[in-house]
């Protein structure tokens, strides 16, 4: 399995060290694990100057040589993105070399999506904005997959738990195309599987509709802050995708991309360490 989204002490909202987190993928079943921790922006974001990119990737090859021959780990990255602070974001990636990009839409107009924001607002006032921005990160072509695509799910507050995909798929058939067009993943996040929503991020209606479109290109991940959720959801996921139509996952080496069959992604996590 592939567990492509695992926050370390680089994040500014985790504290597990890496070793830790390798440790609990590998009793889970898990072959490769992308580290990617929060890279802010953002000035009001709580994680903004926290990111130390060269400590960072230093940690990583020292992990990597640590379990070599055990467990593929992967230099990553969550970016934030909003139209805000694209220049900033475009220096960073052409600054820095990593394995694996997740681009993540975490504000809308300037505000953090978290409960608070919901407040005095629809679902639509809520969506719609978050949408465009996510088509803006996929119209710029610089992430390897993108992130909880239906974020915002996550943090409704029991106001405003109504959300129904199929109202707002005229936002999300343009992020199909341009993912498509970019040859550009998204994640299934299974997060959502253990949180309030009860659900990934997105479930299965999202990529029932992308598989319509035409996409295939899809990257699993837990969003792990706890060495105890790696790999969690990934198998229940496994099975999801291809319900919906899709046979493998994408896995990343030097922001090249490669499919693994869900046949052999099992077969893998069977296998005896």
């Amino acid at each position: 399995m592939l567990d492509y989204h695992v926050h370390s002490e680089f994040s500014v909202d985790c504290r597990v060290p890496m070793a830790e987190s390798c440790r609990a993928a590998m009793a889970a079943g898990v072959t490769e694990i992308a580290f990617t921790d929060h890279v802010d922006h953002e000035p009001a974001d709580p994680g903004y100057g926290y990111y130390r990119a060269e400590a960072y990737l230093r940690s990583v090859e020292q992990i990597q040589a640590e379990f070599a021959g055990q467990l593929t780990v992967l230099a990553g990255a969550e970016v934030d993105f909003n139209l805000g602070i694209a220049d900033q974001v475009e220096r960073f990636l052409g600054q820095y070399t990593f394995d694996f990009v997740i681009g993540s839409v975490h504000y809308a107009g300037g505000v953090l999506i978290f409960p608070e924001y919901f407040r005095g607002r629809t679902l639509d006032d809520v969506f719609r904005p978050y949408y465009a921005q996510v088509l803006a990160a996929v119209e710029t072509g610089w992430f390897d997959t993108i992130g909880h695509l239906d974020l915002p799910k996550r943090y409704a507050p029991a106001t405003h738990r109504s959300y129904d995909p199929l109202a707002y798929r005229d936002a999300l058939e343009p992020i199909f195309a341009a993912l498509i067009q970019q040859r550009m993943s998204f994640e299934i996040n299974t997060s959502g599987l253990r949180q309030t929503p009860k659900t990934s991020m997105p479930g299965p209606a999202i990529v029932r509709w992308y598989v319509e479109a035409g996409g295939r290109l899809i990257t699993t991940g837990t969003d792990s802050h706890a060495a105890q959720t790696v790999g969690a959801g990934i198998p229940q996921t496994l099975d999801m995708l291809e319900l919906c139509g899709i046979d493998s996952v994408s896995a990343f080496k030097g922001r090249e991309r490669r499919q693994i069959s869900i046949d052999d992604l099992r077969g893998a996590a069977r296998a005896p360490a």
